[in-house]
């Protein structure tokens, strides 16, 4: 097996591998230890090599029917989408829009059925009953459909508690002649104070059905306090608050049924299915991992395979949280609120190992770093200077220093032949026998592979002399490969093997045996990798290294085969963790008779309960897993960092500081920007709705109806300028385009109530497959809401059920006159909402995404300042103090915050400004960067929590290398903040910042140091090695994205340069 390339550098030696042994496997299914040749990679052969199945059922080749006639091209065409359609009909997509198109048409019955109509008395706002089935359609599952029942009663609840009260102060101030003191009150406090708070509730919770419960009560208020006229006349009426309700009670009572009734979906089938394809991604993903990390390439890890599992472990991850949180409403409702409290462990477990994999992928990047960087080296271009004048661009963010960092390409060719050489194939040859034997004991594969350790002993210590990190990956994984690829079978049949049965009666079917293999598997690796690592250790160099960059590389080839072995078993951990709880889901689900308990009915016994169990705190963190923002206006972006002690006259103690001082202090909470988007909401409202309240302008009010412009206004109004310029947009284009829409149905109609039924029908298909099929839920909605105000209002004043509407052309209504007062109405709410938005203490996401991205940034410095080392080192000499350096609480707020800073991006997209456009590609490289900053921060985290007692041996390399890892804390910190400080202030990076790179190699030289010294050869094992270790792979990674991140905003401000600074 020469090299074809004759020159042989020493990077390009190759020395003889022989095949990997056959390997000691666990069989998961019966709990049989066998010793067999198998490979990780699944079949993809094809059963025919005709490509006549190539193509998939109904896809149509246009150059396979060039010969064919035009007619018979026609009819294939439309054969062809005939099929598409139907299969999107009969999809759950499809049946959702049928479902809510049905719906729809049951809500608009309440228009054109004398009989249901007469129910609701003599409005003309029956159409509303229609608006409710869009706002709250059935093409949601039943936990979804009871949640919405809830929040479209808790919204009806708040609007009438604020409609009587306000009728009842305007009585109470008529009665005493004092009527327009009380329309003032009633226009400050229930139409301002109570839109306010609608609007700060919809911002606060951030929940897509809160949002249509808020748009529901807006529209109950509004009508009640400015178009009914009891609260203008002084009188207390219940009449229109009693319509009101039965249009809710109506509107749900339709949706409510289609949902259950007509093809039900439940959100707990919907949960379990999910489950099973996210336990099927990640076996995919460990699956390619592990190949990657065995072979040595990055070809596994690029495949197309492996892209699409991680992006469906990634959006099935989602949608199953989404599903945990409908099925409570389901458990809840069945009394099995045990299942879903089991549930919820379970996603968390799963998200434990879908964090697990992303720690096991930066294990195996790490190795082909080190591999990039050996070919680099022995092809002499490792030090190459950089020119001083080439670029202008800070050195620590070059693109040379990022070399250093995980590739982006694939180690080169003959470096990876010089790999496959060492290595040869990871599948094994076949056994000469075909015959699987079983080994009852892990000593017997043991024995049988001694001699083959001997041979790998000997070739190792024949290149001792000029030992490479690809020759120590070799030794590594020639020891550990099989046992790993062991391991890695046996966790990937686990996971491809379902634990629910096929629907709908989804039974538990865990094989009894798998618990007992994983642990077996686990053992046997455990034993192999101690082996190994001590062969790492002891072939790494023999006494001494020529530089501290030597020594660096060669233990951060340890670290990295330490890390990933490391990480593997924390993932077969998980796993036994994870059938432990499903072993207790079977237990539950099967118990009989089934018990249904209800316990969250029994109020009075929560606190007893809470006091006797010690795991709230676990139940709350589920409960938190599935909130969409943290509580207590936790996305808050102070600008600028206020302290009491650094405000005011400095040289003044507190109390004696100004009083003008004392009450700006005294006001701090309306500076939350929470807090100032509701006073702004409702000053906005009482500018707009004090015209219906004035008795020269009612009517001016009502002949264009205001009421839609308010209404129109509040689902506008959003917390930033770019949210409120889309939401305008898209309010506009919808209505328009439903007042086109209703124009035509109207003519076509004729007044025939059956004919514009059918109209609405299709109409309402249309807008339910964007809202549903598109997911673009405020266009549709604007657009059926436009709808039914001006054809389904004119049908009502048609047959005589108006309430003074003369001015719209009576029972022979003018549709055109109809459309433009909703139109014009509804654009002047759009302007004014933008308005609004824009004068009143505008918001603007643009500098809160900067603003609040510096301050995440200056967050996560400081924790890390914290060292995660030093809390190990400090919890062991005071044993009081058990605790990491970053709390599970503060993790989750920085994660929701980055996702808070992800969802200002967005709207900053869609601000304008005259210096150009928002960087939406910079911005979202940099978040992208942030949250793989905080992916490292949760690796160093599981670390650490795994043991927070430190053996003597790491007690003792801990103290050695305490200079040299506390400075590197300190310079990531410092990185942090300069990074911080930039994005804060807009201004370019200094040149010259300290660099990371040369700390870390410093550490881990340091570590070699104390590897040859008394200490380490006495004290010392090579498991305490471990968190070093760790901790120096974390900070590459770090390294890594900080260059990433200073790259961006050079991009974006540049480097600062004297001609920057000029004094004038």
């Amino acid at each position: 097996m020469a090299s074809q390339t004759p020159p042989q550098t020493p990077a390009e030696r190759r020395f003889l591998r022989p095949s990997l042994r056959s390997a000691t496997m666990v069989q998961p299914k019966t709990g049989e230890r066998v010793k067999k040749a198998f490979t990780l990679r699944r079949s993809q052969h094809r059963l025919t090599e005709s490509a006549e199945f190539l193509l998939a059922p109904g896809q149509y080749d246009r150059e396979r029917h060039r010969d064919v006639g035009r007619v018979e091209l026609a009819k294939a065409m439309v054969r062809n989408k005939c099929r598409q359609g139907y299969a999107y009909a009969t999809s759950d997509t499809g049946i959702g829009i049928l479902k809510c198109s049905l719906a729809y048409v049951l809500g608009s019955l309440a228009t054109f059925v004398p009989i249901i109509a007469g129910l609701l008395g003599k409005n003309d706002g029956k159409h509303i009953v229609a608006t409710i089935t869009v706002y709250f359609h059935p093409a949601r599952s039943a936990g979804s459909m009871i949640e919405a029942v809830i929040l479209a009663f808790a919204a009806f609840m708040y609007a009438a508690f604020v409609s009587f009260s306000s009728m009842a102060v305007s009585a109470y101030f008529g009665s005493h002649d004092l009527l327009v003191l009380g329309h003032v009150i009633v226009l400050i406090v229930f139409c301002g104070g109570g839109l306010g708070l609608v609007g700060w509730t919809k911002q606060k919770l951030g929940n897509p059905l809160v949002n249509v419960a808020c748009s529901l009560t807006s529209l109950a208020l509004i009508t009640i306090l400015t178009k009914e006229g009891a609260v203008q006349a002084a009188k207390f009426s219940y009449v229109k608050v009693w319509q009101v309700l039965k249009m809710v009670i109506l509107g749900c009572s339709a949706s409510t049924l289609v949902s259950l009734l007509v093809q039900p979906k439940s959100a707990r089938n919907e949960f379990r299915d999910t489950f099973i394809k996210s336990t099927d991604a990640m076996a995919e993903m460990l699956n390619g991992i592990t190949l990657s990390f065995l072979s040595g390439a990055e070809s596994d890890l690029k495949s197309v395979s492996y892209a699409e599992a991680s992006k469906k472990s990634q959006s099935t991850f989602k949608t199953l949280v989404k599903n945990l949180g409908e099925a409570k409403f389901e458990h809840y409702a069945l009394g099995t609120e045990d299942e879903y409290k089991i549930n919820a462990k379970l996603v968390k477990c799963l998200e434990k190992l879908m964090q697990s994999c992303g720690g096991l992928r930066s294990a195996a990047e790490t190795q082909f770093t080190l591999l990039a960087q050996s070919e680099s080296e022995s092809n002499g271009t490792s030090h190459q200077p950089i020119p001083a004048n080439a670029t202008v661009t800070s050195s620590i963010f070059s693109e040379h220093t990022m070399s250093l960092s995980p590739p982006q390409l694939s180690p080169s060719l003959s470096h990876t032949e010089r790999r496959t050489s060492i290595l040869a194939s990871i599948d094994e040859l076949p056994e000469s026998s075909a015959e699987a034997s079983a080994y009852p004991s892990a000593a017997a594969s043991d024995d049988e592979s001694t001699p083959t350790r001997r041979k790998f002993d000997q070739v190792a210590s024949l290149l001792q002399s000029n030992l490479t990190p690809a020759d120590m990956f070799s030794v590594f994984i020639a020891h550990l490969g099989p046992p790993m690829k062991s391991l890695a079978y046996t966790l990937r049949e686990v996971l491809s093997e379902l634990p629910f049965g096929p629907g709908p009666e989804y039974n538990m079917a865990i094989n009894e045996h798998f618990r007992h293999s994983l642990v077996d598997a686990k053992a046997l690796f455990s034993h192999a990798r101690r082996e190994a690592l001590s062969a790492v250790y002891k072939n790494k160099i023999p006494t001494r290294a020529s530089s501290a960059a030597v020594a660096a590389d060669f233990e951060e080839v340890a670290a990295s085969c330490g890390y990933f072995s490391s990480s593997l078993l924390d993932f077969a951990e998980d796993m036994v963790t994870f059938l432990d709880i499903l072993e207790e889901l079977k237990g539950n689900v099967n118990r009989y008779p089934r018990q249904r308990t209800y316990s969250w009915i029994k109020f009075w016994q929560r606190g007893r309960k809470k006091s006797k169990s010690g795991d709230g705190s676990e139940e709350s963190s589920l409960a938190d897993e599935t909130e969409a923002h943290t509580p207590g206006g936790s996305h808050e972006i102070h600008n600028p960092i206020y302290r009491k002690s650094t405000r005011g006259d400095p040289y003044k103690p507190e109390n004696d500081q100004p009083l003008s001082y004392r009450i700006w202090t005294s006001l701090a909470v309306f500076r939350r920007d929470d807090l100032k988007f509701a006073v702004k909401v409702g000053i906005g409202a009482v500018l707009y709705a004090m015209w219906s309240f004035i008795q020269s302008t009612r009517g001016f009010y009502g002949h264009w109806r205001g009421e839609w412009g308010l209404l129109s206004y509040m689902l506008v109004c959003s917390m930033t300028i770019g949210a409120s310029n889309t939401t305008g947009f898209q309010r506009f284009a919808g209505t328009c385009l439903g007042a086109v829409l209703a124009i035509a149905a109207w003519i076509a109609a004729d007044d025939h109530a059956f004919v514009l039924g059918f109209f609405g029908w299709l109409i309402s298909l249309f807008c339910f497959y964007i809202i549903v099929g598109k997911g673009k839920g405020p266009m549709g909605r604007f657009i059926l809401l436009t709808y039914n105000l001006s054809a389904l209002y004119a049908y009502s004043l048609s047959v005589k059920d108006e309430e003074d509407d003369d001015d719209e052309g009576g029972v022979s209504p003018e549709i055109w006159e109809i459309v433009l007062h909703r139109v014009v109405a509804v654009m002047a709410g759009c302007l004014w909402g933008i308005m609004v938005t824009r004068v009143i203490w505008p918001i603007s996401a643009r500098r809160k995404v900067k603003k609040g991205t510096s301050l995440l940034w200056l967050k996560m410095g400081l924790i890390w300042k914290r060292g995660p080392l030093k809390t190990i080192l400090e919890s062991n000499e005071n044993s009081s103090r058990t605790y990491s350096y970053m709390s599970e609480r503060e993790e989750l707020e920085l994660r929701r915050y980055l996702s808070h800073l992800d969802t200002l991006r967005a709207s900053a997209a869609a601000e304008f400004e005259l210096k150009g456009p928002f960087p939406d590609k910079s911005f979202k490289i940099i978040l992208g960067a942030t949250s793989r900053i905080l992916d490292s921060f949760h690796a160093m985290n599981v670390v650490i929590l795994k043991d927070l007692k430190a053996s003597e041996g790491e007690k003792e390399v801990l103290r050695y290398t305490k200079k040299e890892w506390t400075e590197l804390s300190w310079r990531i910190s410092h990185l942090f903040s300069v990074m911080a400080s930039s994005m804060k202030l807009a201004y370019p990076l200094n040149d010259v910042l300290p660099n990371v790179e040369h700390t870390r190699d410093r550490l881990l030289a340091k570590v070699f140091e104390f590897r040859q010294s008394g200490l380490g050869k006495v004290i010392a094992n090579d498991e305490d090695y471990e968190m070093l270790y760790a901790y120096a792979l974390v900070t590459g990674q770090l390294a890594h994205d900080l260059n990433i991140i200073g790259q961006e905003i050079e991009k974006l401000y540049g480097v600062l340069s004297e001609e920057d600074l000029k004094l004038h």
